[in-house]
């Protein structure tokens, strides 16, 4: 791979594109079992010495601010809530000069009660993930009787002042599909920002079908039978959703379509696993180690030079529609939306 420019402050890749949106993992392991990402089991899970310290995150985030121009972190599992050290996590980045925008990507379960300490930590904002409205339907597609738990944290979220609560709902053929209406309706009586994602081939049994996927035309068709939808006048930027308003606005609902409507010509995100390896796209198949680095002794320039030249390999695009794809052998839940 040819080594990145020697440009200070940003993270650049050969297509010009800068990362100034951090995804950090804090933990492989999740307190559910979803069916589209890792079997009833469960995975085989980092070990303790794998993972990286608190202290080590937070030197890493402060290296991508300080040095490398990210504005925006994000802290994403498995499951972030079950980090023991995620509080003090959050106040130690809400304390970086300059301060990026902090958010945390979760289930829900246990939100209610860590959200207000969160808040005073510094976290700005969560998404939260709940594709169905349907106790029954819920335990079946997570293997855990929790919708309640879920709910509650969205609410309790939105009390402590984490807005906008954005909710990610993933639809699946024969499962929920029948569900879209009555999630943006929820959304819309409780506050709450909806956003569709397309089931992605992220799962731990590599079993996604493009067959089974419900696609961003399909939501968008049964939304329009019962909400009157137009374009978004806002600029989209670098955003992963395409957005519309309901009914005229100001409420909106968006769609990631990361299968059918590619947006990887705008991405600006870069990506750290909770064993210490960045990842310039979500679909990579190769990784670079920052967490060996780190621990052999690298200063902070030398980690901020690891990481330009992981991102200047960044591909154009994650290639889905290639036949030569592969699936990537780390499932979300060890990535790390």
């Amino acid at each position: 791979m040819t080594a990145a420019p020697t440009t200070a402050g940003v993270l650049v890749d050969r297509y010009g594109r800068v990362a100034r949106d951090l995804r950090v993992s804090l933990t492989d392991k999740c307190n559910l079992r979803c069916t589209y990402c890792m079997p009833a089991e469960g995975l085989p899970w980092l070990a303790g010495p794998q993972l990286l310290s608190d202290e080590e995150i937070v030197r890493l985030v402060r290296v991508a601010v300080q040095q490398l121009g990210v504005t925006e972190v994000r802290f994403t599992g498995g499951e972030p809530l079950i980090r023991p050290g995620l509080v003090g996590i959050v106040s130690a980045v809400a304390a970086l000069d300059p301060r990026p925008r902090i958010s945390l990507t979760t289930n829900g379960i246990g939100l209610a009660r860590l959200a207000p300490s969160l808040r005073d930590a510094g976290l700005d904002r969560v998404n939260v993930s709940l594709d169905t409205l349907d106790r029954a339907r819920f335990t079946e597609l997570t293997r855990r009787d929790r919708l309640a738990d879920v709910l509650a944290g969205m609410a309790g979220a939105a009390e402590a002042g984490l807005t906008p609560v954005k909710v990610n709902s993933v639809l699946m053929r024969g499962v929920n599909d029948d569900e879209a209406p009555e999630l943006l309706r929820f959304a819309l009586d409780h506050g709450y920002e909806l956003r569709f994602i397309e089931q992605m081939p992220l799962d731990a049994q590599h079993g996604w079908d493009r067959t089974t996927m419900v696609t961003a035309e399909e939501i968008l068709a049964a939304l329009h039978r019962e909400f009157a939808l137009t374009a978004d006048p806002a600029e989209r930027g670098a955003a992963p959703a395409e957005t519309w308003l309901v009914d005229g606005g100001p409420a909106r609902v968006g769609v990631i379509a990361s299968v059918t409507r590619p947006f990887c010509g705008d991405c600006d995100r870069t990506r750290l696993t909770a064993d210490g390896q960045v990842r310039a796209c979500l679909f990579a198949t190769e990784e670079s180690d920052l967490r060996g680095a780190l621990r052999g002794g690298a200063d902070d320039a030398e980690l901020a030079a690891r990481w330009r030249t992981a991102m200047w390999g960044k591909r154009a695009g994650h290639g889905i529609d290639d036949p030569s794809f592969l699936q990537p052998v780390r499932p979300m839940s060890a990535i790390g939306g």
